[in-house]
C-alpha cells in the first residue's frame, strides 16, 4: 500500500461517521448496481444448467436476433442525427437570436421530457394508426401502416429531440459572439463564420448530445413495443418478449448483454467528450449573447422550424387530451368521462402505487446524489474514482438490462425482493441517482471549499457542515436531482415492467397494457393523469426547495 493510501486510511479512521457513510454507500452500489449486472452476464452464459457460449452463437446464427441488433443500431443512429439537428436549431434560435415567444417555445420543446416516454407513440396511433385522424378520417387511407421503422423513428425523435436541445442549449449559450464578430470583421461570410468558428466550438456538445440520444434510443422500450411490430424486431422489446413470452431467462439475458455493449460504448465516448469540454473556456463573454451570423430571412426560417416543431409537440399532446375524453377514437367522438372513471376506479390502485413509489424513492435519490457528490468532490479516500464510476454506471445501462438484472438478483436467496415495494424503490433510486450526482459535482466544483472549512474550524462535524452549509449552497442541483428522480419514477417503464406485481403496479405499465388491448382512450386518460401529477409535483418541489433555501439563508446570517 502506498503512503498516500495509508494517509487517506488514517484520515478515515479519525472520522468514523465518514467511514460508516462510505461503507454503506459502497456496499449499496455493489449490491444494487454491480451485482444485478453480474447476474445478467452469468445468466447469459448459463443455458440449461450448463456454462456455455451457445446463447451468443445462436444470436449470431438466427436472423431474428441479427435483425433486432441491426434495427436497433440503425434506428438509434438516425434518431440521434435527426434529434441533434432539431435540438441544435432550437438551441441556437432560443439562445442566440432575438425572436418572440422564447420562454413559451422553450417550455413546449421540453414538454416530452416530463411525460411518459411513449406518449408520442400513443399520439401517433391516434393520428396515423388504422383508425387515425389523419390516415383514416382525413385522407381515407385503408392500407397505410405506421408500424415499423418509420413509426419508431418518428416517436423517438419527438421523445428525445428535447434531450438533445437541453444538452446543446448550455453549449450555445456559453459561446461568445465576439469570436463570430471578429471573423465577420476580417471579411468572412456568415456561412464561413458559422462553419469555421461556431460549429467547431459546439462540436463537442453536438457529439455529446448525439451519444446521449443514441443511448436513450437503444435503451427505449415503450415506443418500439407499441410501434415496432412483429416484422421489425428490436433488442429491448425482444429481450422482454423472450422472458415474459418464451420464459427463456438465459436468452433474454444474452440479448440484454448484446444491448448493453453499444450503450456502454456510447456512454464511454460521451464521458470522454464531457471531460474534454471541461478544459475549454471562453473568456471575455459579454452580457448579451446575440449572434450576427444569421441574416434576417434565415433567422425567420430557423424560427419557423422551431415553431413548427413546437406546434407538432402541442398537437401530439392535444390529441392525447382529446382522446382521453373521446368515446371510441376513430368511430365515436362523443365526449365522455368514462376513461377517467376507469382510471380512478379499476386503475386507482396503480395510481396510488405509482405515487407511493415516486414519493418514497425521490428524497432518497436526491439526498444520496448530494452525499455521493460531496464525498467525491470534497473528500479524499481510497477508491474514490471507483465509487464515482459505480454510482453513475446505472445511467449507461439500458432499463431492460436493469430490470432483468433485478429479477435475476433478487428473486432467490440471499436477497428476495420480488413483488415488493422495496425492489421498485431501490431500482428507481440507483437507476436515476446519477443525474443528481453529476449536478451536485458540477455545482460543488464551483463553490470555494474554504466556506466549509470555516464551519469545521468553528467545531462543526462533517455531517453538520454538509447539512447546514453545503446542502443549502447546492440547492439548485438538489432540486434538479429531486425533479429528475420524481419524473422518472412516474414515467419509467423499461425496468419497471419486469418488477411490477399483483401487489405493486405502475401507471406506465397500465398504459402499455391498455394500448395492447386496443383501449387507446384509457391509455390516454392514464397519460393525462401522469402528466398532471408530474407538473404539480415539480411545482411543489420547487416551492419547498425555495422555502427551505430562504429559511437556511436567514438562519445562517442571523
Amino acid at each position: 500500500m502506498s503512503g498516500t493510501a495509508r494517509s487517506q486510511l488514517r484520515l478515515l479512521a479519525r472520522d468514523p461517521v465518514l467511514l460508516v457513510l462510505l461503507t454503506v454507500i459502497a456496499l449499496s452500489i455493489a449490491v444494487f448496481v454491480v451485482y444485478p449486472l453480474v447476474k445478467v452476464f452469468m445468466a447469459s452464459l448459463h443455458v440449461n444448467d450448463v456454462w456455455t457460449l451457445d446463447g451468443y452463437r445462436e444470436l449470431a446464427e438466427r436472423r431474428l436476433y441479427r435483425n433486432a441488433l441491426v434495427n436497433s443500431l440503425s434506428v438509434a443512429a438516425l434518431v440521434g442525427i435527426i434529434s441533434v439537428a432539431i435540438g441544435y436549431v432550437a438551441a441556437f434560435v432560443l439562445t442566440r437570436l432575438e425572436v418572440p415567444g422564447k420562454t413559451l417555445l422553450h417550455y413546449i420543446t421540453i414538454l416530452p421530457i416530463v411525460s411518459p416516454p411513449f406518449v408520442s407513440a400513443v399520439s401517433i396511433l391516434f393520428l396515423f394508426g388504422f383508425n387515425g385522424l389523419v390516415t383514416r378520417q382525413l385522407l381515407g387511407l385503408n392500407d397505410f401502416s405506421i408500424y415499423g421503422f418509420h413509426g419508431v423513428v418518428i416517436s423517438q425523435v419527438f421523445t428525445f429531440a428535447p434531450i438533445a436541445y437541453l444538452s446543446l442549449r448550455g453549449v450555445l449559450a456559453s459561446l461568445s459572439p465576439t469570436l463570430e464578430d471578429a471573423a465577420l470583421n476580417i471579411g468572412a461570410t456568415r456561412w464561413q463564420t458559422f462553419w469555421k468558428v461556431t460549429f467547431p466550438l459546439s462540436l463537442p456538445g453536438i457529439a455529446s448530445a448525439f451519444l446521449v440520444v443514441f443511448i436513450e434510443s437503444m435503451a427505449d422500450f415503450g415506443n418500439p413495443l407499441v410501434l415496432a411490430g412483429a416484422a421489425f424486431p428490436m433488442l429491448a422489446p425482444q429481450a422482454y418478449l423472450e422472458i415474459t413470452g418464451s420464459f427463456n431467462l438465459s436468452r433474454g439475458a444474452t440479448l440484454a448483454i448484446v444491448l448493453l455493449i453499444p450503450s456502454m460504448t456510447a456512454f464511454a465516448i460521451q464521458r470522454y467528450y464531457l471531460a474534454k469540454r471541461q478544459y475549454i473556456t471562453v473568456t471575455g463573454k459579454p452580457t448579451a449573447s446575440t449572434s450576427k451570423i444569421v441574416s434576417n430571412p434565415m433567422k425567420w426560417l430557423l424560427y419557423g422550424i422551431v415553431s413548427f416543431f413546437a406546434v407538432l409537440v402541442t398537437a401530439f399532446y392535444a390529441v392525447i387530451i382529446v382522446g382521453a375524453f373521446t368515446q371510441v377514437w376513430g368511430f365515436n367522438y362523443t365526449p365522455t368521462l368514462a376513461h377517467f372513471r376507469y382510471v380512478f376506479d379499476v386503475g386507482l390502485d396503480s395510481v396510488k402505487d405509482t405515487l407511493i413509489v415516486a414519493i418514497v424513492s425521490t428524497p432518497i435519490s436526491g439526498i444520496l446524489g448530494m452525499l455521493v457528490a460531496f464525498l467525491v468532490v470534497r473528500r479524499v479516500f481510497p477508491g474514490r474514482t471507483a465509487l464515482e464510476f459505480g454510482s453513475i454506471l446505472s445511467f449507461a445501462v439500458p432499463g431492460t438490462v436493469v430490470g432483468i438484472g433485478y429479477i435475476l438478483a433478487f428473486n432467490a436467496p440471499p436477497i428476495i425482493l420480488t413483488g415488493t415495494l422495496a425492489i421498485l424503490v431501490l431500482c428507481f433510486v440507483f437507476r436515476y441517482v446519477p443525474v443528481g450526482i453529476q449536478s451536485g459535482i458540477a455545482v460543488l466544483r464551483q463553490i470555494d471549499p474554504s466556506i466549509e472549512e470555516a464551519a469545521q474550524n468553528l467545531g462543526a462535524s462533517g455531517l453538520t457542515t454538509f447539512r447546514k452549509v453545503t446542502l443549502p449552497l447546492i440547492a439548485p442541483a438538489f432540486f434538479s436531482g429531486l425533479v429528475y428522480a420524481f419524473v422518472r419514477a412516474m414515467t419509467a417503464i423499461s425496468a419497471a415492467i419486469f418488477l411490477v406485481s399483483a401487489n405493486w403496479n405502475l401507471m406506465t405499465v397500465q398504459i402499455l397494457n391498455q394500448v395492447g388491448s386496443g383501449r387507446l382512450g384509457v391509455s390516454a386518460a392514464f397519460s393525462v393523469v401522469v402528466i398532471v401529477i408530474v407538473l404539480i409535483a415539480i411545482g411543489i418541489i420547487s416551492f419547498l426547495i425555495n422555502r427551505w433555501t430562504r429559511h437556511t439563508s436567514m438562519v445562517r446570517f442571523q
